[in-house]
């Protein structure tokens, strides 16, 4: 019920053992409701945990992977019911580097159709649902993830994010979520290449456990030709750099979403508290990010493609809607000129995001318009009191949900989403957005969070059972 960090601790003054935590998670988890995972690696994990050396990172620490993620051995589907029988392989390189740590694969954790929405909910695992509320959803695309680590069942879990999949679930479900930038943990063998927006993270209960995290898994890997080298210290630096007289903008709605008038003052004054805590000085921008446009969207469809193989174009009717709606468009409309305009967009946000760090070191905003929607979803296209379909169209309504995150994922730079408190009883995620690069900064202003606005470690009632 604490975090990862605290775990081997424990392990290593004798007080408990990794056997002894995974069988409770194991209990826990086989009792739950929340619909968190899609397959379980309960005997495997006990052999690792029988034997895990306690002297590493994260020696006999119970771990989720998200389903996303290449495990050799375990399922490899997606969440699609095309591949529900396909395992993978090998290990992602990401996880063959948690393997070195000590980090015992416990379980796979759920996420939409190859992560394309933001709430969890698919025709092969079912619906899973927010701790917090189980009528609501943790978000997607890591929503399982989410769920497993608010909700008490796995101290720590990972995730990916590609237009906010690790912000948006951890705003939604009171956790902490960093995005690194772009190639900071490899992606592959085998990884997405273009179109250059998703990254490896994952979701924690405490600062230091994302810190301990990107030790074990940033560096270069040849087989991800964009992957950045190795930057060493990242939870031995923490605390460690002085943030005062940095800038800070307050800009909830990045100039270009649409945020609840609630969620909007409760983030203004997390800001500003935090602004005050770190020694920030605080000063005015206009930000001019163009509005996030629907097309940007089509770039995900030539690599989906190519990861579909045999089953394109054939059984792309066992696609779930949103998909399907996506790979129908791309056909009928991503043409030379839809390519040219989708370049033409990126180009213009680079150059608008550039001048907003030119003029402030950390942006805070919003993490969701809202709080969680419902746990089938659709995301919605309103807020309370309001038809955003009416007021600016339906493109622009249905992109709110995800106008405050993508920004940082089309441009590459880092950003996360700190607990800010509750709206309706349900989290409210507090954004940052910093430079390129800048993510042991963005580490060290979430630990003055941490320490000046404390966060549930888990979500009230938790491990919820039945």
């Amino acid at each position: 019920m604490g975090d990862a960090c605290s775990l081997v601790d424990a392990f290593r003054a004798g007080e408990l053992s990794p056997l002894e935590a995974l069988d409770d998670c194991i209990a826990a988890i086989e009792k739950s409701p929340l619909n968190a995972f899609s397959f379980m690696d309960f005997g495997r994990a006990r052999e690792a945990a029988g034997r895990a050396d306690v002297s590493l990172p994260f020696g006999g620490v119970p771990f989720g992977i998200k389903e996303l993620e290449k495990v050799a051995g375990w399922p490899y589907t997606e969440a699609s019911v095309i591949f529900k029988d396909r395992v993978a392989g090998h290990d992602d390189t990401s996880v063959a580097r948690l393997r070195t740590t000590g980090a015992v694969l416990a379980a796979q954790t759920t996420a939409p159709e190859f992560g394309g929405i933001n709430c969890t909910s698919t025709v092969l695992h079912g619906t899973t649902r927010n701790p917090w509320n189980q009528e609501r959803t943790p978000g997607g695309s890591s929503g399982g993830t989410a769920a497993a680590v608010v909700g008490g069942l796995l101290p720590i879990a990972t995730g990916s994010d590609g237009g906010g999949s690790i912000r948006g679930p951890a705003g939604f479900s009171g956790l902490f979520g960093l995005k690194a930038t772009y190639g900071r943990i490899p992606k592959g063998p085998d990884g997405t290449i273009e179109p250059m927006t998703t990254v490896l993270g994952c979701l924690t209960r405490s600062v230091r456990d994302t810190a301990r995290y990107f030790d074990a898994c940033n560096g270069f890997d040849r087989r991800d030709p964009l992957s950045l080298p190795r930057v060493e210290g990242w939870e031995a630096s923490l605390g460690s750099h002085d943030l005062s007289g940095k800038t800070a903008a307050i800009i909830v709605d990045l100039g270009i979403a649409h945020v609840r008038d609630e969620v909007a003052e409760l983030v203004v004054a997390a800001a500003a508290h935090l602004s005050n805590a770190a020694g920030l000085h605080v000063v005015a921008v206009q930000p001019t990010l163009p509005p996030l446009r629907g097309a940007w969207a089509l770039s995900n469809m030539p690599p989906m493609v190519v990861d579909l193989g045999d089953a394109y174009p054939d059984r792309v009717e066992e696609l779930s809607p949103e998909i399907l709606m996506g790979l129908r468009g791309a056909q009928e409309r991503y043409t030379l000129e839809r390519a040219a305009s989708i370049e033409q967009y990126r180009r213009q946000l680079n150059e608008a995001m550039a001048v907003l760090f030119d003029q402030a070191d950390f942006v805070f905003c919003s993490t969701h318009p809202d709080v969680a929607f419902s746990a089938e979803g659709p995301p919605p296209s309103t807020l309370p009191g309001r038809d955003l379909i009416h007021e600016i169209g339906f493109t622009r309504a249905i992109m709110n949900n995800a106008a405050l995150t993508a920004p940082s994922n089309l441009n590459g730079s880092p950003a996360m989403s700190i607990p800010a408190g509750l709206v309706d009883g349900l989290p409210v995620g507090l954004q940052v957005l910093a430079g390129h690069h800048r993510e042991q900064l963005l580490l060290d202003l979430a630990l003055v969070a941490e320490r000046e606005m404390p966060w549930w470690l888990v979500a009230p009632g938790s491990p919820h059972v039945k």
